[in-house]
């Protein structure tokens, strides 16, 4: 008997390259986090929030998403919320994740960056113990914000620097190219940081040069403008730069009219580097098994293209080549053994 796409898809190993942990904060936890802070939500009940998920672009998701991070207050809270994702991921053969927080979207509102990074470690230090999950951190830059904001916040960082893996450049993206950032990503850099940035999602595909050249990005995050312009997408082809797209949240922030228009194939057939990843999914409707459930049915893809993106997801992280190795070993054995 043959297994049917979602138990194949929910059952094959996968990396998770592209997710907001503040993305993450289900309704459910949002209005339990909201009553035990004493928190006043604009909404009445989990189905009123999850009614206002209707967005027309980028910044009408953000100003619901940060006002949505105001509950986090807590070191609990941000275990809490970590926790709650990566017991999530773990029932849909996700093995490792690289995730962004927003540092600044909590101090701003005065919370300590301890409160914020103690309690995503412990949570991520669990994920590995007792889900088998492994992690890096990823310490995002809000970009509507100014550049010297960006520089504090990596000064804040400091006392912590052990626990992030590498910087990142998110939030509202036209209007703030790379380039606003080159002067701290060079510093980033230089304190052993590697980068990587979002551009190419609702920005030009001069964004993703930017974050080429001027930040020199080891991953460009979403990308999908690249297809605009051929040069920028052989480029990438000969470089091998990983794009780690996000599906649903390109649909439910209207970058697609239709998920029968998203590039994922056609980006697979000219040689790009794709992985499939779910940004921000208590927002915008799945996790990775519905990202990539989403993405085959659309797009009509073959077992081995969805096997591609598995391998992809691994091949673009950051574990080492031996990781990597015994990562693809694992897809090969999940894909001979299942029929």
């Amino acid at each position: 008997m043959t297994t049917d796409l979602r138990t194949f898809i929910n059952g094959l190993p996968k990396a998770e390259l592209h997710l907001h942990l503040e993305g993450s904060l289900e309704p459910e936890l949002m209005f339990a986090l909201a009553a035990r802070n004493a928190v006043e939500l604009p909404y009445a009940s989990v189905e009123d929030l999850k009614a206002a998920y209707s967005f027309n672009n980028l910044q009408e998701f953000l100003d619901l998403y940060y006002a949505g991070a105001s509950v986090l207050i807590t070191e609990q809270d941000f275990y809490d919320l970590t926790i709650a994702y990566l017991e999530k991921v773990a029932a849909e053969a996700v093995t490792h994740v690289e995730v962004f927080f927003d540092p600044q979207t909590h101090t701003e509102r005065g919370i300590p960056f301890k409160i914020v990074v103690n309690g995503i470690v412990r949570a991520l230090e669990e994920g590995k113990s007792r889900l088998g999950i492994t992690s890096f951190l990823i310490l995002s830059f809000l970009r509507h914000l100014s550049e010297e904001a960006a520089f504090a916040t990596l000064e804040e960082a400091r006392p912590f620097k052990k626990h992030f893996a590498g910087i990142g450049l998110d939030s509202s993206e036209v209007g703030n190219p790379p380039s606003k950032f080159e002067r701290v990503f060079a510093k980033a850099r230089a304190e052993g940081y590697p980068v990587v940035a979002h551009a190419g999602e609702e920005g030009p595909a001069e964004y993703i040069y930017e974050a080429l050249d001027l930040l020199k990005v080891c991953r460009i995050d979403h990308g999908n403008r690249c297809l605009e312009d051929d040069a920028l997408v052989d480029r990438l082809v000969k470089e091998q730069m990983p794009l780690t797209l996000c599906p649903l949240s390109n649909l439910e922030l209207c970058v697609i009219d239709d998920m029968k228009n998203h590039p994922a194939k056609q980006m697979l057939e000219r040689g790009l580097l794709i992985t499939l990843n779910s940004d921000d999914p208590a927002y915008f409707g799945g996790y990775m098994t519905d990202n990539f459930m989403a993405t085959a049915e659309a797009l009509d893809l073959s077992r081995a293209e969805i096997v591609q993106l598995a391998k992809n997801s691994f091949l673009s992280s950051w574990l080492s080549i031996e990781e990597k190795k015994a990562m693809l070993r694992k897809v090969d054995a999940y894909v001979a053994e299942t029929p």
